[in-house]
């Protein structure tokens, strides 16, 4: 049974810096969007639908079962792109999680999607996300891994205080790697998507911290896997090599 006060929204476009068009590249015979999508249906937490401004897209997602709807292509971000569809799709408010499922996430797992919503039982935290613990030097200097800075909850629950590109935090101790999977509630994403980009922000180029720093709460989950995101040709052929093995 689907939970109506959940929806899970996938936001693709074609128009990637790094790797135009894709959403609809070719991995172990099925579009990359089409593998994201199945993996959210999978998980079962609620409604799904990709949001999307590309036609192309909308017709492959409904080719193969799923539901697409159409946003504007305007917009600066994918929080913006989900806000849009989750209007469009619940205008009377039912849906009170918005889950944000990026679209070059192929290989991330039903568990992991599922594994965002717990931090929101609590009725104080805004954001939901997900991070794994980082065991290589490559992954801890790199600048794409973004670094989640939080305190301890107990468990594998953390309160972030932090994100940002660079090595942190310093001295010895775990470092974990934030993985861009969010569940907002309702009125948190219509805050977020109402406010200006913030300096950190801007600086760091991460859109969390304009939550953070207009003081909305976000806590973590420590999971054990980080999902391979595909911003490159050299990822692509790392998902493909993946999945054409499961």
């Amino acid at each position: 049974m689907i939970d109506p006060r959940i929806l899970v929204l996938i936001p693709a476009r074609m128009a990637a810096t790094r790797l135009p068009g894709k959403p609809l590249a070719d991995i172990a015979g099925l579009p990359m969007i089409v593998h994201v999508m199945r993996r959210a249906v999978a998980a079962g937490i609620g409604r799904v639908a990709v949001a999307t401004d590309t036609d192309e897209i909308a017709s492959v997602v409904t080719a193969h079962g799923g539901e697409a709807v159409m946003t504007s292509p305007a917009h600066p971000s994918g929080s913006d792109r989900i806000h849009e569809a989750m209007q469009k799709l619940d205008p009377g408010g039912q849906a009170e999680i918005v889950v944000n499922l990026q679209g070059d996430f192929p290989t991330i797992t039903v568990d992991n999607i599922r594994e965002v919503l717990p931090p929101l039982e609590d009725p104080a935290v805004d954001i939901a996300t997900l991070a794994s613990q980082i065991h290589t030097e490559e992954e801890d200097l790199a600048p794409s891994v973004v670094k989640a800075i939080g305190t301890s909850l107990g468990g594998r629950r953390m309160r972030a205080l932090y994100f940002t590109r660079a090595t942190a935090p310093t001295g010895d101790g775990p470092r974990y790697h934030h993985i861009g999977l969010y569940a907002y509630r309702r009125a948190a994403l219509e805050r977020y998507v109402s406010l200006p980009p913030s300096p950190l922000e801007l600086q760091e180029k991460l859109e969390q911290l304009r939550a953070l720093e207009a003081g909305m709460r976000i806590d973590f989950t420590i999971v054990d896997t980080v999902p391979r995101g595909v911003d490159t040709p050299a990822d692509l052929e790392t998902a493909r090599g993946i999945l054409s093995k499961s």
